[in-house]
């Protein structure tokens, strides 16, 4: 009974760490995943850029999704005009529409057609890189993937029992991820 109380506890103390896969390799790309909190993935992505992990940054933004009455990817465009200073013609909107990263490699494979492109970097939440760089090697394999980890403290940290924000973030993210390796991932 103890070795299984052990256990439990070791497999939850651990499960905010095992969701973060932070390992980016240069490429020709980077693409900056939707879903982005607080500008963290957008920043990440340029600091990558400028480090040289890749030569073009695809910024991914919602066209069926208003704010303020416009849609998401048309104040992304502004927003990346504004903010992407000497990199800004370096960074592209990628238009996608829904919330799910499976529907979202369909949107980013259409964006990636015409650069010569083989090796991206996905730019993420930390919560969500694994399941992101599992999806995205499994219905896009033609390209080499890696993945840079973008850690926004308001949602997460693989301390997940710190905060109740983090303790539903890690426990969604676990149910996604479950849900992808025993569903998804089968489906055409």
């Amino acid at each position: 009974m103890l070795a299984v109380a052990a256990l439990v506890g070791l497999i939850g103390w651990s499960a905010g760490y095992d969701l973060v896969v932070d390992q980016p390799e240069r490429g020709e790309a980077i693409v900056v995943l939707g879903g982005d909190h607080n500008d963290v993935r957008y920043r990440h992505g340029l600091e990558l850029l400028q480090q040289d992990y890749g030569k073009l940054l695809l910024l991914d933004s919602n066209t069926d999704e208003l704010q303020f009455g416009r849609p998401l990817a048309d104040q992304a465009t502004e927003f990346v005009q504004r903010s992407g200073g000497a990199l800004s013609d370096r960074v592209k909107v990628c238009p996608i529409e829904g919330d799910s990263t499976v529907m979202e490699t369909r949107y980013v494979e259409s964006c990636l057609q015409g650069p010569n492109v083989r090796s991206i970097v996905l730019v993420t939440s930390s919560f969500h890189t694994r399941r992101a760089l599992s999806i995205f090697r499994q219905r896009l394999p033609q390209y080499h993937w890696s993945v840079a980890a973008v850690t926004d403290e308001s949602r997460f940290r693989p301390q997940w029992w710190r905060r109740r924000e983090w303790a539903k973030t890690t426990f969604m993210e676990w149910t996604k991820l479950i849900w992808w390796e025993a569903v998804d991932r089968w489906r055409p």
